[in-house]
């Protein structure tokens, strides 16, 4: 059974953060972060949570495609170890 919000040992404390402050409607887990999902604003999305990790000094990146737009999503990633 899974949760509306997931927060397994893979998701680093940094990334439990933004889950937290960005409060995303849709996500999936991904091995180093998460995809944020159904995003009807995408820039807005975008840049809302790049201010949100500059703010909170969040290790982590913000990275976007043209394939991921046509469904309003992007992903926080954390850097690889």
């Amino acid at each position: 059974m899974h949760t509306m919000k997931k927060t397994d040992t893979k998701v680093n404390a940094d990334l439990q953060k933004f889950i937290a402050k960005f409060e995303p409607n849709k996500f999936k887990v991904l091995a180093r972060g998460i995809e944020i999902r159904g995003n009807s604003d995408l820039h807005r999305s975008i840049t809302f949570a790049k201010e949100l990790i500059e703010r909170l000094k969040l290790n982590l990146t913000v990275h976007h495609s043209a394939e991921m737009a046509s469904y309003g999503g992007f992903e926080v990633l954390h850097p690889s170890n």
